[in-house]
């Protein structure tokens, strides 16, 4: 029964723990094998790893580790003026002084406190306020204090199985396309830039009719048996260089969001790629600025900071599609396909060539002109290889998109569910035939 909640505050169901930073001038301290999170690290609900690890030496002084499960709250940071950051630690972490760790106190399960937390959101955020240079602060008191609503532990564990599961299978969906993504790229190194069955046709490991890892046969004679000079060294006979505009062309235009207010946008954007490549449905009247419209099949690639790759595959663009500016949209040219510029712009070489374009002296505001991004030449090919390898890829990179339309469909259902389950307006049984088999 609902009447079984109790009306409680934050601290009375959790601890909050302070972290730290180590001394940097330690080299002891840093390099180590424990996590150490920070406002960088919290773009995902699950936290596997971290950008920086600390060492035992260090994790004893100037912060401390928390087991896994432990929930991370952002408390501090420019991220807080738009969204209040909320991970769970997937193994034992350490963590900096603008982060809380969060752990349960009697009467409260581990698995349901994230999601009583999350339930919160649109109220820590509408509680930030500036801590000077435009930075978001959390405050602590303020945090202890926020009036909670708890269940029962039955039903803190029904609430945290449903919402857990939705949110498993989003992460399996997440792991499954990192797969996909390797494989695909992995096959796109070892065609256009390592040249592998050229090299096997050299060596004498592939003969007609038989097939190597990843290629089948009936593409045997797509191949030459010799290799080449170019600008780029050694290339298969008769195939020449490419540049990324010679498979992409540039979309343009922009729209305005906010000439209607009313409208329903699919807008893709870099915070929305960081959080699991989840396009975010807004109102035209909450979106700030000019965007670029996205049409069907296009790829995404990100023009600010390329040290960080951010290349978006899109499929489906979705209602009223735009992007950030920061985003260039790409179309494929015949023989290429959207799968075929994913593997490219995605190719670590094509990345350390962007790098190398850059302009701007801050490593946080870097970018590269679309004009130099459309002459990177990276890789060699003929027409019908590009063909026969665009085929391929885009079986795998069709799963990709799959999966990712359906863990979108499950996290609009999550975060639906959340804030009625949380506050004791659905019930359990009821979210349960509502959830059936969304999450098989």
């Amino acid at each position: 029964m609902a009447n079984e909640w109790v009306e409680t505050t934050l601290d009375a169901v959790a601890d909050l723990l302070s972290g730290g930073t180590p001394s940097k001038d330690r080299a002891d301290y840093w390099g180590g094998t424990i996590p150490w999170a920070t406002a960088k690290d919290m773009k995902r609900f699950r936290l596997e790893d971290t950008q920086d690890h600390v060492t035992e030496n260090g994790a004893e002084n100037g912060t401390k580790v928390v087991p896994a499960g432990t929930v991370f709250l952002l408390t501090r940071g420019m991220t807080l003026l738009n969204d209040v950051p909320i991970c769970i630690a997937g193994q034992p972490m350490a963590f900096n002084q603008d982060v809380k760790a969060l752990r349960p106190k009697s009467g409260v399960l581990n698995e349901f406190l994230p999601y009583l937390l999350l339930g919160q959101k649109e109220r820590l955020l509408s509680s930030v306020d500036l801590a000077g240079h435009g930075t978001g602060r959390l405050n602590s008191d303020q945090l202890r204090r926020l009036d909670v609503r708890l269940p029962p532990e039955p039903e803190q564990r029904a609430i945290a199985h449903i919402l857990g599961t939705l949110d498993d299978k989003i992460e399996l969906n997440r792991k499954q396309n990192e797969t996909l993504e390797a494989m695909a790229r992995a096959l796109f190194k070892a065609w256009f830039v390592d040249f592998e069955p050229v090299r096997a046709k050299m060596e004498g490991r592939w003969q007609r009719g038989q097939s190597l890892p990843g290629l089948p046969a009936h593409l045997y004679d797509l191949f030459p048996d010799r290799l080449v000079e170019s600008e780029l060294g050694e290339i298969p006979k008769g195939w020449r260089v490419f540049s990324f505009g010679d498979v992409a062309q540039q979309g343009k235009g922009a729209v305005n969001p906010t000439d209607e207010p009313g409208e329903r946008f699919t807008h893709y954007s870099i915070p929305a790629f960081d959080a699991g490549k989840m396009p975010v449905i807004e109102l035209g009247g909450s979106i700030k600025s000019n965007k670029t419209p996205v049409p069907d099949g296009a790829v995404l690639v990100s023009k600010l900071n390329p040290h960080i790759p951010r290349v978006w595959l899109v499929g489906q663009a979705g209602d009223r599609a735009v992007c950030s500016t920061e985003f260039i949209v790409w179309a494929p040219k015949p023989p290429a396909n959207s799968a075929f510029l994913y593997c490219l712009a995605s190719s670590s070489e094509f990345v350390e060539s962007m790098c190398q374009l850059v302009t701007g002296t801050s490593n946080s505001h870097q970018r590269v002109k679309p004009d130099q991004l459309r002459e990177i030449r990276v890789f060699a090919a003929n027409e019908n290889v590009i063909a026969a390898f665009s085929k391929m890829a885009e079986s795998l990179m069709n799963q990709v998109l799959q999966n990712s339309l359906q863990s979108r469909t499950l996290a609009q259902l999550r975060d639906t569910l959340l804030p009625k389950l949380i506050s004791g307006e659905l019930r359990v049984p009821n979210a349960e035939r509502i959830v059936g088999g969304l999450a098989q």
